[in-house]
């Protein structure tokens, strides 16, 4: 179970719907948090839940490094102390002398365990362990690996009974589904509805369609679903579709180490060569909605931190005059229709996509058409899963892939996805440092700094990681120079702005959360969280 469940609020990452938390408070000053257990949560085999649980269970956070429980000396955010008020109550502070604005969600993004089934994997000194791994001598080193060991045997772990303080817990398990059955020691049990919960499972957008279309789904996570597929499913008896801002946006990436992609003009010609509305309405009509512009952003999102300022970026609405001109500022030209590179090369666009990633696959065709109508040669390529393709595209294999950014609702993470780790910053030791292409998982190649018209000589690592600390005013700043570095100089095209479209069937079972969630939450909000909400209801 969590503490709590984020809403996805356009520029807000701290409010939530409650988990097993029934409150919480924040200090003005963002560094201490105050959590109280719902007084009645209990495990389902009737354990109370308890402060000793929350401890427990940040320790094993702490074996994996992350959200709030990261050990790196200086690292933003980290959880400096973690204080037991009472049997239900826990106060979390953050290191003062390096905070962050994603404290709050670190920690209440955090899993519970119960205690009394995981507090025995770790060991007896664990907590002098952590103290110690708090430092920057080589005895912290050790014992910074002595905690990472330590998780081993949480991850090797595997319980006899599936033991839960959400609404439901695991009856069984196998290649196809997955039973849940009613818990009903879950301290909101009187709003859950469904006694049972079966989750199917998947490879691909296909399958869901399937299953939709025979109405066999009472609801439906995400999926990227063409028109004449929506039809299919609204036509079944009381199957309806719910269409809500989602924080994720679709772009086509470039690894700049690979010619000509380190160029700006070919980039810029690709995003005004690509009919957005053309391969939005192909790909995923109901899914997505064409973008207006290249920013790292979802549209609701720019608005909201750029307001005005973001009619200033160039659209690159679709013009092959203007592509072909930046082809030709690129050293490029035409000979019998083909668009030829200055060394003579044919110019070539493969396009990496996914298999079962309908969406992509179809865009990827359509991208493809379009450039070869306009003399580029281009052909998609498909990697046999989404686990292959992070792997290869982590290590440099692809020179145009579909990636998506944008992801927030927080403005450090939307900009992590452009200026992070796979562009070449990282933190290490409390530091941020830059790493050249091709090293330490830098795919994307860009440059450390760019020229910025009216803000010159820009490091966007190093703003995206003051993100974290920024103030409001700051944020809005930093998030207005980075949308501009973003168009002027494309490490991406934006494709389309997702909508979290779901379906569910009303013939036995009714969604009816109240406006701000449906406005608000997007697709990490799953229907097990609807659920314990009380915003699902039997048909009487």
């Amino acid at each position: 179970m969590r503490l709590a469940w984020v809403k996805n609020h356009p520029t807000s990452p701290t409010e939530f719907y409650p988990g097993l938390a029934s409150e919480w408070e924040v200090s003005d000053d963002n560094l201490e948090l105050t959590v109280t257990i719902h007084p009645d949560a209990t495990w389902s085999d009737g354990t109370p839940v308890t402060a000793e649980d929350v401890v427990v269970s940040s320790n094993i956070a702490y074996t994996r490094g992350s959200g709030a429980f990261i050990l790196d000396p200086g690292a933003a955010g980290a959880a400096s102390d973690i204080e037991v008020v009472d049997d239900k109550t826990i106060q979390f502070t953050q290191d003062p002398e390096n905070p962050t604005r994603e404290f709050v969600n670190g920690i209440m993004n955090m899993t519970i365990v119960p205690a009394h089934v995981y507090g025995d994997l770790l060991p007896a000194d664990f907590e002098q362990t952590l103290e110690a791994a708090r430092g920057d001598d080589d005895a912290a080193d050790d014992a910074r690996e002595a905690v990472a060991e330590a998780g081993e045997a949480v991850v090797g772990f595997a319980p006899e009974e599936d033991i839960s303080a959400g609404p439901y817990v695991l009856e069984r398990i196998n290649p196809s589904e997955a039973l849940l059955v009613r818990n009903e020691h879950f301290h909101n049990d009187h709003l859950v509805a469904p006694d049972q919960v079966i989750v199917r499972s998947y490879d691909g957008n296909e399958q869901v369609w399937d299953y939709l279309r025979a109405g066999e789904l009472d609801s439906s996570h995400f999926v990227a679903v063409p028109a004449d597929v929506v039809q299919q499913i609204e036509a079944v008896p009381g199957n309806e579709a719910s269409r809500t801002y989602s924080p994720v946006v679709a772009g086509l990436a470039f690894n700049q180490s690979y010619e000509p992609f380190d160029d700006i003009h070919v980039r810029r010609a690709l995003a005004f060569a690509l009919d957005r509305e053309q391969v939005v309405n192909i790909a995923s009509p109901d899914g997505g909605v064409a973008a207006t512009t290249t920013s790292g952003m979802h549209q609701e999102v720019l608005d909201a931190w750029v307001g005005g300022a973001a009619g200033d970026l160039e659209p690159f609405a679709y013009d092959l005059d203007r592509a072909a001109e930046e082809l030709e500022a690129a050293g490029m030209t035409q000979e019998d229709g083909r668009w030829i590179q200055a060394n003579g090369e044919p110019f070539e666009v493969p396009i990496q996509v996914v298999s079962g990633f309908s969406d992509w696959i179809a865009a990827g065709e359509n991208m493809a058409t379009q450039l070869n109508e306009f003399g580029i040669d281009s052909e998609i390529l498909t990697a046999p899963d989404f686990t292959v393709y992070q792997e290869e595209m982590a290590a440099g294999a692809y020179p145009v892939g579909f990636w998506l950014i944008g992801l927030g609702p927080s403005p450090y993470n939307i900009y992590q996805r452009l200026y992070g780790q796979s562009n070449g910053w990282q933190v290490l030791a409390g530091q941020l440092s830059y790493s050249e292409p091709g090293e330490d998982g830098n795919w994307k190649g860009g440059p450390e700094t760019y020229e910025v018209e009216g803000h010159g000589t820009v490091n966007p690592g190093e703003l995206a990681h003051e993100l974290r600390t920024a103030d409001e005013a700051r944020t809005n700043e930093i998030m207005t120079i980075l949308a501009q570095t973003t168009n002027e100089h494309l490490p991406v095209v934006q494709m389309w702005d997702y909508v979290n479209t779901q379906f569910s069937n009303n013939t036995r079972f009714i969604t009816d959360p109240p406006d701000d969630a449906r406005r608000v939450t997007g697709v990490t909000s799953l229907a097990g969280i609807w659920i314990q909400q009380g915003w699902v209801t039997a048909v009487e």
